[in-house]
């Protein structure tokens, strides 16, 4: 059996043809991707915006995380009020070259696609040993979701804002994503990253998420508090493997973060054609 099935999920994830795009430069360092066309509503604010043939900029004399931040936040406030973009979430996300902790500015989740900066997620795998092998827990989204409604996704996913850390936010989301408790959720195993860089309707998304691995007891079941899941289901990992290979039945990018456990965890063959550029198409540069 050949993985081209699953490599065809991993490559949907990594749609963005950068060709078209400006980079978008602090400091020079490029921290993201604009469409032409999202430059030019801009103009607003040359005090801000410096913009050639070559790259959009912030100006030179803003300089500093707080300075930059409080620039971005008007700007991104005002595209608001031009409906450019929808509304404002009041989520700071960091905006970096690398590392999350090597933010150089803070920009509202809200505008994170448009100027095509990197965003973090954190997804965990919930899975139960039973005589018959692994069974993942496997969530149903809302219909009401504005992102990917109705489709299957990860245990426990959420974005990662710059205000919390790792840890504070993983228990946040197993409480509201899965009703765990505290103790519970704390033995959650961090696994490492997959990254991909995705094309949406706004702009470029170069995105990281940090996956976690946890086995649960058979006794447990997740109940969603916060209304972004309708259902879960425990299912045979095999069966699960099926699902992927056989459809888009996953929210996308939860995909990547499925196959990373099943390579993990030795349940695909590293004998199997297309294993080794199934692997490397996880961790994409950025």
């Amino acid at each position: 059996m050949s993985y081209q099935a699953y490599i065809q999920r991993v490559n949907t994830c990594n749609s963005a043809d950068t060709s078209s795009y400006l980079p978008f430069v602090i400091d020079d360092r490029q921290v993201g991707w604009t469409k032409p066309t999202f430059t030019s509503q801009l103009a607003d604010w040359p005090n801000i915006f410096s913009l050639d043939e070559k790259s959009l900029q912030i100006n030179e004399t803003i300089q500093g995380f707080q300075q930059r931040t409080e620039a971005m936040d008007e700007v991104v406030r005002g595209l608001v009020k031009k409906q450019v973009i929808r509304a404002y979430l009041n989520e700071p996300y960091p905006v970096t070259s690398g590392d999350r902790n090597a933010a150089i500015m803070t920009v509202d989740r809200s505008a994170a696609a448009f100027f095509g900066i990197r965003c973090f997620g954190q997804h965990l795998n919930g899975y139960v040993r039973k005589d018959d092998g692994i069974h993942l827990w496997i969530a149903r989204r809302a219909k009401d979701r504005h992102i990917e409604p109705g489709k299957l996704d990860n245990m426990v996913a959420g974005g990662l804002p710059w205000h919390t850390s790792l840890e504070e936010n993983l228990l946040k989301e197993c409480a509201e994503e899965a009703g765990m408790s505290k103790g519970l959720a704390s033995q959650a195993r961090a696994v490492g990253t997959v990254s991909y860089l995705a094309e949406s309707v706004n702009g470029i998304k170069p995105d990281t998420l940090y996956c976690y691995d946890i086995e649960l007891p058979e006794d447990f079941t997740p109940v969603c508090t916060d209304g972004e899941v309708e259902s879960f289901n425990l299912i045979p990992v095999e069966e699960v493997m099926h699902i992927i290979r056989n459809g888009e039945d996953f929210k996308p990018n939860c995909n990547l973060v499925v196959l990373d456990f099943l390579v993990r965890h030795g349940l695909l063959n590293p004998e199997q054609k297309g294993y080794t550029r199934l692997v490397s198409s996880l961790h994409q540069k950025l």
